[in-house]
């Protein structure tokens, strides 16, 4: 996401997360500021970045809709474990967009209040396009995009098993590369 985010011009990227190595690793990738959610609120991080100056959101100038006005927020849900959305809702500011990557394979559950509220407009997206991988891998041959800090382990076909066990540590991996001719 980040380095896609970033080919694109778009800023500020903000990633969080509560491991060290995926923080090292949206650094490296291209984020503009990096995160961990246990000592601050990526949320307020946002908010400070998209609030123009002289934006006070109880006036009646800003009530109205007149006067100057927050940058609306686009969110990533890359996690895909239960609560993540619930907690996105509760904790983005109106008017932000919520995209769906993440893939929880458990049941979750959210209160929909604070997406009517805040008007919040909440999208799920599924793989990638025939052409999205196109695109990706003509990024990688130009160097638009370095894949290298992705790659933290390769292993043969034998392998598999443990490299799915492997990554469910995100200390010790981000992406295991399968390479049948090992």
């Amino acid at each position: 996401m980040i380095a896609g985010l970033k080919i694109k011009g778009i800023h500020p990227i903000i990633a969080a997360d509560f491991s060290p190595a995926r923080r090292k690793l949206a650094e490296e990738m291209g984020a503009d500021i990096v995160i961990d959610p246990a000592k601050q609120s990526p949320y307020k991080a946002w908010t400070d970045e998209a609030t123009p100056e002289g934006f006070d959101p109880s006036s009646l100038v800003s009530i109205l809709g007149m006067g100057p006005k927050m940058r609306p927020g686009v969110i990533f849900e890359c996690v895909g474990v239960p609560g993540i959305i619930q907690q996105m809702m509760e904790g983005a500011p109106r008017d932000t967009r919520i995209v769906v990557v993440g893939v929880c394979m458990e049941k979750d559950q959210f209160e929909p209040f604070f997406g009517i509220f805040k008007e919040l407009n909440m999208q799920s997206v599924l793989g990638y396009t025939p052409e999205e991988f196109a695109l990706t891998l003509q990024h990688l041959a130009e160097g638009k995009i370095d894949g290298s800090s992705l790659v933290t382990g390769r292993v043969g076909v034998e392998g598999v098993k443990q490299a799915f066990a492997d990554l469910a540590n995100p200390e010790a991996h981000a992406k295991i590369m399968v390479e049948p001719w090992r």
